[in-house]
């Protein structure tokens, strides 16, 4: 727990980059062939959700969404000591030979979505896999970018970043966190 310390994204932000990041999809994919959206539980697949949502309104045409629980490929999983919460990955469409946008709430050390790379590969060998994020506060242990961002929020340690989504908490927000 901590203490609220900046909202950094309002509804009417988040809407906007939603909107702005599923522009930059549709120009770098040049459309919708072949593309394909999976949604890292949980506020991944709400990102993801809305995203296509927003490009059947731009390109009036589908892209299908995917839900990805990469739990059981973390590297963190025998550091936790308690039974972990394992939920079904529903990917019902082919991903071989598609670019499929991997998409996240928040980008930081890059663990997530190298756990998220490997759980996607075992489904099928994509075209090209990408990455969209609503925030990337920095702190990269990996190698990994993500090639469509919301926001850039630099952090120090002591603070974490949440997108809280209207599906899980009610309303649409981005805020810091200080940790007490």
């Amino acid at each position: 727990m901590g203490i609220e310390k900046a909202k950094i994204l309002d509804k009417d932000a988040v809407v906007r980059s939603i909107r702005r990041i599923a522009h930059e999809i549709l120009e770098k994919n040049k459309g919708t062939e072949s593309l394909c959206l999976v949604g890292i539980r949980n506020r991944g697949v709400y990102l993801a959700r809305r995203l296509a949502a927003a490009i059947k309104e731009i390109e009036g045409k589908d892209a299908p969404v995917g839900i990805l629980d990469i739990t059981l490929y973390r590297d963190d999983l025998t550091l936790i000591s308690y039974q972990p919460v394992v939920h079904k990955t529903e990917i019902d469409f082919e991903i071989n030979d598609k670019n499929v946008v991997l998409v996240d709430d928040v980008l930081y050390t890059g663990r997530t979505v190298r756990a998220a790379l490997d759980a996607l590969i075992d489904f099928g060998r994509p075209k090209t896999i990408q990455l969209a994020v609503m925030v990337d506060r920095g702190h990269r242990e990996l190698p990994i970018r993500a090639d469509y961002v919301g926001k850039n929020i630099p952090t120090s340690q002591n603070e974490t970043v949440e997108v809280r989504m209207e599906e899980s908490d009610g309303k649409d927000e981005v805020v810091i966190i200080e940790k007490e």
